[in-house]
């Protein structure tokens, strides 16, 4: 819904101040900041995976045919996901695909993404783990983005709290101040970028990799612990059988638990193993590669 909003955050020494969910209106349509934030964060993303993709000989006319795939499907995941999981609003089948009206989940876009990142990878005979460890760390570059079109609807906030950086808004005409869980989310993502960046590594030489799947399972694996505690802070989450259980048990939440343990598994088993993410030992698929 396209609206103005009126924030503050007066912990932080920031007053009251206005934002408008609509950037600007072209041919008479109203273009949402929302909409432009999370094409932007598209962008960055598209352009990470080719930086990632020149250090592994790939092509970048493979990464945007890849792209111009797995984009528009994990769009529709991300909507279709929303869709199932608030079923009580009695959709159409046309609702399934207004993407502008909001209403998108990351869980549905990773999925749909994934289904189509392996496909690409069948056609171009890519590692599909190869190209999963390129592509997650600019999912969450993507996601840390987009979530501050979630700032620009005033939405994706928390319950109430005294906290410094309390976020104010204006609801019904009082002054409510709650957790800004969406700045939360976006700086944790952040976070994430940078330390596996790091690990692994701003030149191929300098990585710390030691199998493909490994930067994947690391990025899910923070991504996971992160949501699971900052969900729960929020008031706008989808429940599991809200119609039985009531809003008790809530899907994001219990997903992200679920990324973390099932991550933190792996990530440990492979070390411990010393194996990758098929199973071959690390030794001896270092031999492989240097010929011996």
């Amino acid at each position: 819904m396209l609206k103005i909003s009126n924030i503050s955050f007066p912990g932080l020494g920031i007053g009251e101040f206005s934002i408008n969910s609509v950037a600007f209106t072209l041919f008479g349509k109203e273009v949402a900041w929302y909409g432009l934030i999370i094409t932007f964060g598209m962008i960055l993303a598209v352009l990470y995976v080719g930086w990632r993709a020149k250090q592994n000989n790939i092509k970048f006319d493979d990464i945007l045919d890849i792209a111009l795939l797995t984009i528009p499907v994990g769009v529709i995941g991300a909507r279709l996901y929303y869709v199932l999981t608030t079923l009580e609003r009695n959709y159409t089948f046309a609702d399934v695909f207004k993407i502008w009206e909001g209403g998108l989940a990351i869980y549905g876009g990773i999925i749909g993404g994934a289904l189509a990142v392996l496909i690409m990878s069948h056609f171009k005979k890519i590692s599909f783990f190869l190209l999963a460890d390129m592509v997650s760390p600019a999912v969450l570059l993507a996601q840390a983005i987009g979530r501050w079109g979630n700032f620009c609807n005033a939405e994706a906030y928390g319950y109430e709290t005294t906290l410094p950086w309390r976020m104010g808004l204006e609801l019904g005409g009082e002054w409510t101040y709650v957790h800004p869980t969406f700045l939360y989310e976006s700086l944790w993502n952040i976070v994430g970028v940078i330390l596996i960046n790091l690990f692994y590594g701003f030149v191929k030489e300098k990585s710390h990799k030691q199998y493909d799947g490994q930067i994947f399972l690391m990025i899910f694996t923070w991504y996971g612990f992160g949501r699971m505690l900052i969900e729960g802070l929020r008031t706008d989450s989808l429940y599991i059988f809200q119609s039985w259980l009531g809003e008790t048990v809530r899907i994001s939440q219990v997903l992200g638990g679920l990324i973390f343990v099932v991550g933190a598994f792996l990530l440990i088993y492979h070390h411990i193993t010393k194996t990758d993410m098929f199973f071959k030992p690390l030794k001896q698929k270092e031999n492989q590669k240097t010929g011996e």
